[in-house]
């Protein structure tokens, strides 16, 4: 009986795998075929558009000119190596990060938990900031109240998420994010400051007083902040990168694929490295262009971007070089910019958290509409991301400091997601799929980078260390 039992095992077990070995991964796209699929790396860039370059960035230059031109640098670098990994995970297998963590060792959906409890908040506080901020916006165009504004901008972008499909968000969020980057980064040309002044920005240094309650949501959201990293995942797999094209597969083991398969995956994962590049020197443009204007135009002025006044101080970028016209062109771009991230927030959520809680209840037994992913999605997308931040926003009225506080969970929630990516690489795919030792390195370090800033930010917090408030 034993041994029918073990043969029967040891047959499921080959055909498995010969079924792993015949699956046909399509050839990854080359030449000029290659820009056709960039539209995942442009929506994780804009993903944090709105709140780390165009808010934070400008705040920073207002509060510390270049002392911190250093961090910008780092943060943007080293989350090229983590939404590497990110990316590599779903490129092989097919599935998303989620599905992944799924497969750690016990005890059951531990990680998941880690993960999707912390980020209700984030997603509460970073769609009501970013709509309250595109806001003030429109309040200087139209009049009326923030508040009123703020809960038609949830609305209709929730309702364009709901009703739209992935297309129309990949090439809004591609077009605006080419047009802002050209726009800001020629008026930092324009004003561009000394060599000297940037150079000594590169030296790592505190400024004195500083206030890591300003630092840490500022490298936490700039480029993208640990939910930005692991949407990545979804726009990738929705995208039908490598593993991802294969229809009918819940999951590939990637271990099990042949030489050749395993060949074809790694030219997607040369085209997913060359999109994440494109996007991060894109981000980086955009974000040194911002640092430059707050700079040099906000900061001999003691002006900082805050609550209310965002759009009207922001609209000083332009408008002190280009008279009224770049005034209202900069307020154009403020009001396009937070609406196209909060359309990228509200669509990587809803497929995050919708992931994880199918996850989650299957692990409980659970079936039927509650594992329903569309279902979840479109459940999470009116309740989670429409109807809590509008009830937040009106209870609290600043953006400024609702996103403040979403970007500190995100800046300590990315070494997690760091940690978790690499051991789950190292797992679940095979040597020849896995990163280098030098991305492996980069990608550690960036872990214990934002590590560091987040438990100094705590002790700042406890009142351990000086309050920087002098």
């Amino acid at each position: 009986m034993s041994n029918k039992s073990d043969r029967d095992s040891n047959a499921q077990i080959s055909s498995q795998q010969q079924e792993q070995n015949t699956i046909n991964i399509p050839e990854s796209p080359q030449g000029w075929e290659n820009l056709k699929w960039l539209g995942p790396s442009f929506l994780w860039m804009l993903s944090a558009a709105g709140s780390g370059e165009l808010l934070f960035t400008p705040r920073i230059a207002a509060f510390y000119g270049y002392s911190l031109l250093w961090a910008l640098l780092a943060a943007v670098i080293l989350k090229w190596f983590i939404n590497g990994e990110v990316g590599r995970f779903s490129v092989c297998t097919g599935a998303t990060i989620l599905e992944g963590f799924k497969q750690l060792p016990c005890p059951k959906n531990w990680a998941i938990w880690l993960i999707l409890l912390p980020q209700l908040v984030v997603a509460i506080s970073t769609v009501a900031g970013l709509a309250g901020a595109a806001a003030t916006a429109l309040i200087l165009v139209t009049g009326g109240g923030v508040q009123l504004w703020t809960v038609i901008i949830i609305v209709v972008t929730a309702a364009i998420v709901l009703f739209g499909q992935y297309n129309v968000l990949e090439k809004i969020s591609s077009y605006v994010g080419i047009a802002r980057t050209i726009a800001v980064v020629t008026a930092a040309i324009l004003v561009f400051p000394s060599f000297r002044q940037l150079a000594a920005g590169l030296v790592p240094q505190i400024p004195q007083n500083v206030r890591y309650q300003e630092i840490l949501p500022w490298l936490g959201f700039m480029l993208a902040g640990a939910a930005g990293l692991m949407w990545y995942s979804y726009w990738v797999e929705a995208r039908g990168y490598g593993a991802a094209s294969v229809k009918g597969k819940e999951r590939i083991d990637p271990k099990q694929l042949n030489r050749e398969e395993k060949k074809k995956l790694r030219g997607w994962i040369n085209l997913m490295t060359i999109s994440n590049t494109l996007a991060v020197v894109g981000a980086l443009l955009a974000a040194l262009s911002f640092l430059i204007l707050g700079g040099e135009l906000l900061r001999p002025q003691g002006l900082v971007p805050q609550e209310n006044q965002v759009a009207e101080t922001l609209g000083t970028l332009l408008g002190d070089l280009w008279g009224p016209f770049g005034f209202w062109f900069m307020v154009a771009i403020v009001f396009i910019t937070f609406c196209s991230t909060v359309l990228s927030v509200e669509d990587g959520f809803g497929r995050m958290f919708a992931d994880g809680t199918q996850i989650i209840l299957q692990g409980f037994g659970v079936r039927g509409r509650w594992t329903n992913e569309k279902f979840l999605q479109r459940v999470y997308i009116v309740v989670l991301l429409v109807i809590l931040p509008i009830a937040v926003y009106l209870f609290f009225g600043q953006p400024v400091g609702l996103l403040q506080t979403a970007g500190a969970i995100e800046a300590a929630h990315i070494p997690i997601v760091t940690g978790l990516t690499l051991f789950l690489n190292h797992r679940m795919l095979p040597k020849e799929l896995r990163p280098s030792k030098i991305i492996f390195g980069g990608t550690a370090i960036a872990g214990i980078f934002f590590a560091v800033f987040a438990v100094i930010y705590l002790l700042q917090l406890l009142g351990v260390i000086g309050s920087g408030r002098g």
